[in-house]
């Protein structure tokens, strides 16, 4: 039995109840049937999108939760990040950064390797150094269009690349350094001991989340959250910028007014339903991204159960993958 469908857009529908709501948000994929005339990738992941506003200003979100650093939130701000770019036939892979094995002193001398070049391109000096994610005032870069990891990985980067937007030749510049530092960094003892591992090489930089922290719009159902879980790297910022309290892990002992998005939901899902069950939570509302959309669905107790032609018979709860396939209805 498909849920009640409420609120298209990121308007979704406030908790007026008064009762406790969970909320699960799910990650979703870029829309495939691009129009033929576009002539850039969309701007974001939809979950990116939903969370941060259309300005996604996801490098000082980053920044902000992973530093106590204090920063203009007017300033525009990049993140940098060490990857490997896979070869093959005739085209360039993004690997993913859960799969480069990359500590925290291999990034800091593959930094400390590229930091001259950087900070005289960028024209600023570097605000702060995490262990894969470097940030930096955009300076000279501010108006270029990116793509976070998160969105290009597993595909030909020749459509992910940086892009201009109204200043024409940032994006060759920004080509250039990268060239620049590709070339310190294939002759780095990092990565020739990397190589003698069997791992990856950290073969390239990658720039994305330009933004400014005063431009981050995020939906009006955190009014009405108290806690915040999830292990993406935006939400400890995210969290931080609302004064919400954030867990990467979920206590099941307070699920009322909490929002969730996290890397294993069906394995919450029983939970869920058991809260639903036993009166601890009122309603659930699911949060996915079908074809790109933002879409809440909000299940009750009595929305748990199949409709059966057999009404004296107490009919199954839903399954998560039946709810994952009711995505497409």
């Amino acid at each position: 039995m498909p849920p009640k469908i409420r609120g298209m857009t990121s308007n979704l529908t406030p908790n007026s109840s008064g009762l406790p709501r969970f909320t699960l948000m799910l990650s979703g994929e870029d829309a495939l049937d691009l129009d033929a005339s576009q002539s850039a990738p969309p701007k974001g992941l939809p979950q990116e999108r939903f969370l941060l506003g259309p300005h996604l200003p996801i490098a000082p979100v980053l920044l902000l939760g992973q530093s106590e650093l204090t920063f203009d939130p007017a300033q525009m701000i990049a993140c940098l990040q060490p990857v490997h770019l896979h070869a093959t036939r005739d085209h360039l892979i993004l690997m993913h950064q859960d799969q480069i094995d990359l500590t925290e002193q291999a990034s800091a001398s593959l930094l400390q390797v590229a930091l001259p070049l950087i900070e005289e391109d960028f024209q600023h000096a570097l605000l702060y150094q995490g262990k894969r994610d470097w940030f930096i005032p955009a300076g000279p870069f501010s108006s270029l269009a990116t793509h976070s990891i998160e969105q290009a990985h597993g595909r030909n980067i020749d459509w992910w690349m940086p892009r201009d937007t109204q200043d024409l030749g940032i994006a060759k510049l920004w080509r250039k350094l990268q060239n620049e530092v590709q070339m310190l960094w294939h002759i780095d003892p990092v990565n020739e001991e990397r190589t003698q591992r069997g791992l990856p090489a950290m073969n390239s930089l990658w720039i994305s989340g330009i933004g400014k922290l005063e431009d981050l719009q995020t939906p009006s159902l955190f009014q009405q959250i108290s806690h915040i879980y999830g292990e993406s790297p935006l939400l400890p910022g995210l969290a931080k910028y609302l004064g919400i309290p954030h867990q990467d892990k979920i206590e099941i002992s307070k699920l009322g007014s909490a929002f969730a998005w996290v890397s294993k939901p069906e394995s919450l899902w029983p939970e869920l339903q058991n809260a639903l069950i036993n009166e601890h939570l009122s309603e659930i509302a699911v949060i996915d991204f079908p074809d790109g959309k933002t879409r809440q669905r909000i299940y009750t107790a009595k929305d748990l159960y199949k409709k059966s032609w057999a009404f004296w018979k107490k009919s199954d709860p839903i399954s998560w993958q039946e709810l994952i396939a009711s995505q497409n209805r």
